[in-house]
C-alpha cells in the first residue's frame, strides 16, 4: 500500500480539533456499520501491517485497537516501550522511523510528550492514529463517547453535556469538547480548582457539581491517585465527597440521564461502586463501542 504525502493527513488521524463534523460523522457512521456485521472477522486490511506503539501505558485502548485490527484481518506489531531500546535512551522519532523502515502500513502511538505527535507525523510517511498524546487529545475515547450518546439519545446537537473531574490533565475532556462543540452540543465543566484548565474556560464554563448534574449526559474523569504527591488532591475520601458521583447523586438524577466515564475506573473516588453498573451507566457499553469506532478508523487510516 503506498500513500501520497498528499493523502497522508486524511488518513492519519492526530485530534479531533481540526476534523470537521462531517468527517467526525462519517466515521461514527461507518462505526455504526461495522458494529452491525455478525462475522467476528473481515479481512479487508489481510495485506497491511500494523504497529501499536504505546510509550505510556494502557490496557482497554490497546487491547481495543488490537482487536479492532485483528478483526479487518490486519497483521499486528505490539510495542512495549518499557522491553524496548527506549529504556536505553533510543527517541520516539527514531523507534518510529525503525518500524517505518520495516515496513508498517500505519502506526497507532500512545505517547506523554505534548506537540511531538504532530510534528511525528510531519517526518514519517504512513498513517499516525493517536491512542493518547500526553493531555492534548484521545480521540478514538471522544468518538467512542459521541457514537455511545448518539446511540442513545438519536442525535448530538443540543445535548448537555458535563464533564467532571481533572481537566487539567485530561485530554479525553479536550477531544469531547472539540467534538461536541462541532454537533451544538453544550459542555460545562466540573472540577476543583487544582484541576481546572483556565484555558478552556472560554470554551466551557466551570459550573458547581450540583450544576454539573443537570445534564443529559455526565461523564465523570479518573482520578489520578498518582498527582497526591502534586498537592492537586487532598485526599480521595475528600474528592468523593465534593466531586463524586455518589449512589445519593445518581439517585437524584433524571431517568433520561446516561452516566459516562473512560476508564479505568477508580470506584468509590470518582463515581461509587454501585454506580458503575447502575441502569443509567454506559460504561460498558462506552468499551464495546471502542471496537467498531476503531475499526472504522483503522480503514479510513489504510483503504
Amino acid at each position: 500500500m503506498t500513500i501520497t504525502s498528499s493523502s497522508l493527513k486524511e488518513h492519519s488521524l492526530l485530534g479531533l480539533k481540526e476534523l470537521s463534523a462531517a468527517e467526525i460523522s462519517s466515521i461514527l457512521d461507518r462505526a455504526a456499520y461495522w458494529e452491525s456485521r455478525t462475522e467476528k472477522k473481515t479481512p479487508i486490511l489481510k495485506d497491511c501491517f500494523v504497529a501499536n506503539m504505546f510509550f505510556e501505558n494502557s490496557t482497554r485502548t490497546r487491547f481495543s485497537f488490537e482487536m479492532a485490527e485483528k478483526r479487518l484481518g490486519a497483521e499486528v506489531l505490539n510495542f512495549a516501550a518499557a522491553a524496548s531500546s527506549v529504556e536505553k535512551g533510543e527517541s520516539i522519532y527514531d523507534t518510529v522511523r525503525t518500524l517505518e523502515s520495516m515496513g508498517i502500513d500505519a502506526g497507532v502511538i500512545r505517547l506523554k510528550p505534548n506537540g511531538l505527535l504532530a510534528d511525528l507525523a510531519q517526518r514519517v510517511s504512513v498513517p499516525l492514529i493517536n491512542a493518547g498524546d500526553g493531555n492534548n487529545e484521545h480521540p478514538t475515547q471522544a468518538l467512542l463517547d459521541l457514537y455511545t450518546m448518539r446511540k442513545h439519545f438519536g442525535e448530538l446537537k443540543g445535548l448537555k453535556v458535563s464533564i467532571i473531574g481533572d481537566i487539567k490533565h485530561s485530554r479525553v475532556a479536550r477531544s469531547n469538547l472539540w467534538a461536541l462543540q462541532k454537533f451544538g452540543a453544550e459542555v460545562k465543566f466540573c472540577a476543583p480548582p487544582s484541576m481546572q484548565a483556565p484555558e478552556l474556560a472560554v470554551h466551557a464554563p466551570y459550573v458547581p457539581m450540583e450544576e454539573a448534574l443537570c445534564a443529559d449526559a455526565v461523564m465523570m474523569l479518573r482520578v489520578q491517585l498518582e498527582r497526591h504527591a502534586e498537592g492537586l488532591l487532598k485526599s480521595a475520601d475528600q474528592y468523593r465527597q465534593e466531586y463524586g458521583l455518589t449512589e445519593e447523586r445518581a439517585a437524584l438524577l433524571p431517568p433520561h440521564v446516561i452516566i459516562m466515564h473512560p476508564a479505568p475506573v477508580n470506584r468509590n473516588v470518582e463515581i461509587d461502586d454501585l454506580v458503575v453498573e447502575h441502569a443509567q451507566s454506559r460504561i460498558f457499553q462506552q468499551m464495546s463501542n471502542g471496537v467498531p469506532i476503531r475499526m472504522a478508523v483503522m480503514e479510513r487510516a489504510l483503504k
